[in-house]
């Protein structure tokens, strides 16, 4: 654990050497700002909470952690790099954890950086402070989801744009798997397909987290998702870093 926190404080250095860190910080803030206050209707539902700009949370992490997990391998392919990573004293699964908790430690500081919400909500009214931080960890274990997922899928190419799409792609399903349209649509076939949908939708177990609900069924689905698409990320890399 200790050679995987080395990887990932040098990846975190390295998003901060970049404008990658400041444009992927203020298209969040921009974003969730221009949702929350606009279509979400913060003012005029005279409700102090901020469930508003948890709704629009899963949406945005579904645009911009793609965006932010498309260079974790493709650029160490595309560059050759990888193949100087894995002769380092450390197992490739160090090296993908590593790299994965450097992505996420970058979205906690994204959204810890939300805090002016938190407290125009409080001066505003009185709101559940509970509900708001079950929330934000409902936010982050979104977030952690969506880079497992996108960094698997970095790893199985070295173009940016299609590690990109394809993240996007697999975590919009895992995103809408849950609402009516899917489940609908497959319980006219397999009823137990609906069911399986929903039990694997990341939407439908963080909705939970923002009603102020920590359930151990939902923290062992997203520490279970999590970890299943880090492995699979550790086979793929085993098995391509030869390509």
């Amino acid at each position: 654990m200790r050679t995987a926190l080395i990887v990932a404080r040098r990846e975190l250095g390295g998003y901060f050497a970049t404008p990658v860190a400041v444009v992927f910080i203020v298209i969040f803030l921009v974003l969730q700002g221009l949702l929350t206050f606009n279509l979400g209707n913060f003012f005029d539902r005279n409700q102090a909470d901020l469930a508003p700009f948890f709704s629009f949370v899963p949406w945005v992490f579904l645009l911009l952690v793609p965006a932010l997990t498309m260079r974790l391998w493709a650029e160490e392919r595309r560059l050759g790099t990888i193949e100087l990573l894995l002769t380092l004293p450390i197992t490739q699964g160090q090296a993908v954890v590593g790299k994965f908790l450097a992505a996420w430690t970058f979205c906690a500081i994204a959204l810890a950086l939300t805090f002016p919400f938190v407290i125009t909500v409080n001066y505003l009214g009185s709101p559940d402070n509970g509900v708001i931080a079950t929330g934000y960890l409902g936010a982050l274990l979104v977030a952690g989801a969506f880079l497992s997922v996108g960094s698997a899928l970095s790893a199985t190419t070295k173009n940016q744009v299609i590690a990109f799409v394809l993240a996007v792609a697999v975590c919009f399903l895992f995103a809408v798997a849950s609402y009516p349209l899917v489940t609908d649509f497959l319980s006219r076939g397999t009823p137990e397909l609906a069911e399986i949908a929903r039990r694997i939708s990341v939407a439908e177990r963080f909705q939970s987290f923002t009603r102020g609900i920590i359930s151990l069924r939902d923290v062992l689905y997203f520490a279970s998702f999590i970890g299943f698409w880090l492995f699979l990320n550790t086979v793929i890399v085993d098995h391509r870093k030869a390509d």
